[in-house]
């Protein structure tokens, strides 16, 4: 099975994150989409990120009615802190059935030179880049690379900061959650302080 594996910290998630998921499951020959939780780094402080498996709860949760997409903790089980290629590595040893694949944002994608062992990544692994609104003009040679596919996906302007932030000053952001999630932040009066 080919797997696209969708990364972030899901803080939390939301009506973007799965839109572009759905998108992928539907418009690429990607088969599954994994929804990868990023664990709290333990030597960072982020008082406004909510506990690894609280995100995790929000994930099962928002992806419930999405037989594509799948939740992942799979980073919860290596060691901090971590790299995408190491992440891979360890999918490969215990999936050796599948294939994996990223999921990025075209922002994501003109830093990628950047990441820990990005050459051996793009030899090995399909990217799936999806639009972001940027000042930024794509790596040309990156988006040529063989390895590289551009989705046509929709363009969305949702962030979880800005969710998170509207939540603290008590705006109404029902709309931009699944209503799971929603009611599950409200009932815990979640991301209110």
């Amino acid at each position: 099975m080919k797997i696209g594996l969708y990364f972030g910290t899901f803080n939390p998630i939301h009506v973007g994150h799965l839109i572009i998921a759905n998108h992928m499951a539907e418009h690429s020959d990607l088969e599954q989409i994994w929804l990868v939780v990023t664990p709290h780094n333990p030597h960072k402080q982020k008082s406004t990120l909510l506990d690894d498996y609280q995100r995790l709860h929000l994930v099962h949760l928002a992806t419930d009615d999405y037989p594509k997409i799948k939740p992942s903790d799979i980073e919860f089980k290596l060691s901090q802190p971590n790299y995408t290629v190491n992440t891979l590595a360890h999918l490969k040893d215990h999936f050796p059935q599948h294939e994996f694949s990223l999921i990025m944002g075209e922002d994501n994608l003109n830093s990628l030179h950047k990441w820990k062992n990005y050459d051996y990544i793009l030899e090995n692994h399909d990217i799936y880049v999806y639009p972001r609104v940027s000042g930024e003009e794509g790596n040309q040679d990156l988006l040529n690379h063989s390895r590289i596919h551009k989705v046509a996906a929709p363009i969305v302007e949702i962030s979880s900061t800005f969710i998170r932030e509207n939540i603290k000053n008590k705006k109404n952001v029902r709309p931009l959650l699944p209503e799971k999630v929603w009611e599950y932040i409200d009932h815990n009066n979640l991301y209110k302080k």
